[in-house]
C-alpha cells in the first residue's frame, strides 16, 4: 500500500474508529451471533448469516484502517509554507470564466470530501494548483473542459 497523507485530526478520528471496531463493535457482533445461534438451525438462519456478514465487514474495516494508519504520512501543519499551494493548505480561488469564488483545502486522497471543501492533491484541480502562488492563474483540464483559476489567497 502506498503512503497516504492525513492530517493529525484525521489520524485521531481513524484511531478512534479503529478502537471502536476492535472493542465495542466486536462485542455487539458477538452478541448478535449468540442471539442468532439461539434461533436454531444455522443452515436456514437469516439472522445468523447477517451477523456473520457484519462480522466479516467489521474485520475487513479493521484491516483497512490498520493498513491506512501504518502507511499514513502526517501533514505537519506547523511546517506548511503558505507561499505556494501544497498539501494541507487552504486556497481561495476565483474562476476566471464565471467570476465565482471558491475555497478548498488540499488534502490527501484518503481524506477527500468535496462537500466539506476538501479536495485531493491527486484530483485534477488539486494537482494543477500544487506549487503555484498567490496571484498566479492556473489552467486545469477537467472532465468538463478547461478551467482557469486565479489564486487569491493561501493559508494554513
Amino acid at each position: 500500500m502506498t503512503e497516504i497523507w492525513l492530517t493529525s485530526e484525521e489520524i485521531k478520528k481513524r484511531e478512534e474508529r479503529l478502537e471502536y471496531l476492535k472493542g465495542p463493535r466486536r462485542l455487539e457482533i458477538a452478541e448478535m451471533l449468540k442471539v442468532a445461534r439461539a434461533f436454531g438451525d444455522l443452515s436456514e438462519n437469516a439472522e445468523y448469516d447477517a451477523a456473520k456478514n457484519e462480522q466479516a465487514k467489521n474485520e475487513y474495516d479493521i484491516v483497512q484502517l490498520e493498513n491506512e494508519l501504518k502507511n499514513a504520512k502526517v501533514i505537519d501543519e506547523s511546517n506548511i509554507d503558505t507561499r505556494t499551494v501544497g498539501v494541507g493548505t487552504t486556497v481561495e480561488l476565483v474562476n476566471q470564466t464565471s467570476g465565482m469564488e471558491m475555497t478548498f483545502r488540499i488534502v490527501g486522497s484518503a481524506e477527500t470530501d468535496p462537500t466539506a471543501g476538501k479536495i485531493s492533491n491527486d484530483s485534477p484541480v488539486g494537482r494543477a494548483l500544487l506549487g503555484h502562488g498567490i496571484g498566479e492563474t492556473v489552467e486545469v483540464q477537467t472532465p468538463g473542459g478547461a478551467m482557469r483559476f486565479c489564486i487569491r489567497a493561501i493559508r494554513k
